[in-house]
């Protein structure tokens, strides 16, 4: 850009000399003959008259300098910073930087191209707000979409175990029972510690499915009965009194941060359950050991109780099926119907359980339930 103003600069200075020379040359020839004619051929003035000859072409050479300096100036004034200025706008909306500066130099047209330009940036700018809000609009509804996707799945998977669960339940029961009964018998009757051993493993693979059979029934039966308001707080607390004794929670550090006062509509028995199965979900998530943080607050018409732990998170493929009945990640050691009961009372009660990774670490069980 320079360089071609600088060229046209020099083109300018080189006319106007030109045509400056071709103006004076005339009365510089009349004044060089009349100078002749007065002033004799030898002697100082003649030398005079010689040095006025030979700075011609020397002041011929400044004028065009001054001259091609000044049309420099005065181009890249009025057409080479408003023309920069525009070129550099052209390439910001080329690469979408919209935050133009804005351009007050030039002539008439170049104004008007620079306010098309700063009209075409404002629109791009709002076409880009509205874009991105409607982009976000689209991912929350598509995060619902897919949460109502997968509550519907599990709903229906509840469902499903609930139908089989009123026909299996009763019958594996019954025989259940008659077989613990006899076990404690025989191992009454043991008399070599290996008969000892086996029975008892016998015994805790026979509680194993007992405790399968409880979670069917859990899951067959009706949702809970008539809601009250029920102080989330004092569940909480009486939860974490009952679960300490164990030996799930015995090297098991719970930290409390109750709101006084937050009341849920809610059914204590199930809620109770609920809570239970959280802290022992917390405590075997960290492997017996660590820091458990039970929280209350209300969120809009909302009471919600957080059970977080301290342990190694939730990976995505655990995430997709944490709700699952029979899916466990306990290596055999669970039934795997916990959380899934979990949910199932849950929404019997209106709410919903909700589970995501801390992000210092952890995972967070939310339990909402409306408020009273």
């Amino acid at each position: 850009m320079k360089a071609r103003i600088a060229s046209v600069a020099f083109l300018l200075g080189s006319l106007a000399t030109g045509l400056s020379w071709l103006t004076l040359l005339p009365t510089l020839i009349h004044l060089m003959d009349v100078a002749r004619r007065w002033v004799p051929s030898h002697g100082a003035e003649e030398a005079t008259l010689s040095r006025m000859r030979g700075f011609l072409p020397f002041a011929l050479g400044l004028d065009l300098l001054v001259l091609v300096l000044l049309a420099y100036i005065v181009l890249d004034l009025t057409v080479g910073r408003p023309l920069r200025a525009t070129e550099r706008a052209v390439g910001q909306l080329e690469r979408l930087e919209l935050d133009m500066a804005p351009i007050s130099q030039g002539g008439p047209l170049l104004s008007r191209i620079q306010s098309a330009l700063n009209r075409m940036a404002e629109a791009l700018r709002r076409e880009q707000a509205l874009t991105r809000s409607q982009l976000d609009a689209l991912q929350q509804a598509n995060a619902r979409l897919s949460r109502a996707q997968t509550e519907l799945v599990a709903v229906e998977r509840l469902a499903t175990v609930g139908r089989l669960a009123a026909g299996v339940a009763h019958e594996v029961g019954n025989p259940l029972a008659g077989i613990l009964g006899y076990l404690s018998l025989a191992r009454m009757r043991a008399t070599t510690p290996e008969l000892k051993d086996f029975l008892d493993r016998i015994d805790h693979e026979v509680h194993r499915i007992d405790g399968i059979v409880r979670g069917l029934l859990d899951l067959g039966r009706p949702r809970s009965g008539p809601l009250a308001p029920v102080d989330m707080g004092q569940v909480a607390e009486t939860c974490v009194r009952l679960v300490s004794a164990g030996p799930e929670l015995s090297r098991v550090e719970v930290s409390f941060a109750l709101e006084p006062g937050l009341l849920a509509r809610a059914d204590p028995g199930p809620l109770s359950q609920i809570v239970i199965n959280l802290l022992l979900n917390a405590a075997q998530a960290m492997g017996g050991e660590g820091a458990v943080r039970v929280s209350t607050r209300r969120e809009g018409g909302e009471v919600w109780l957080a059970v977080e732990d301290g342990g190694p998170g939730l990976s995505a493929e655990v995430m997709a099926r944490l709700f699952e009945p029979f899916f466990t990640t306990k290596d055999g050691k669970g039934t795997g119907l916990g959380l899934a009961v979990s949910l199932h009372l849950a929404q019997g009660m209106g709410g919903r359980l909700v589970a995501e990774n801390i992000p210092a670490g952890g995972a967070r069980f939310t339990l909402c339930l409306a408020a009273a």
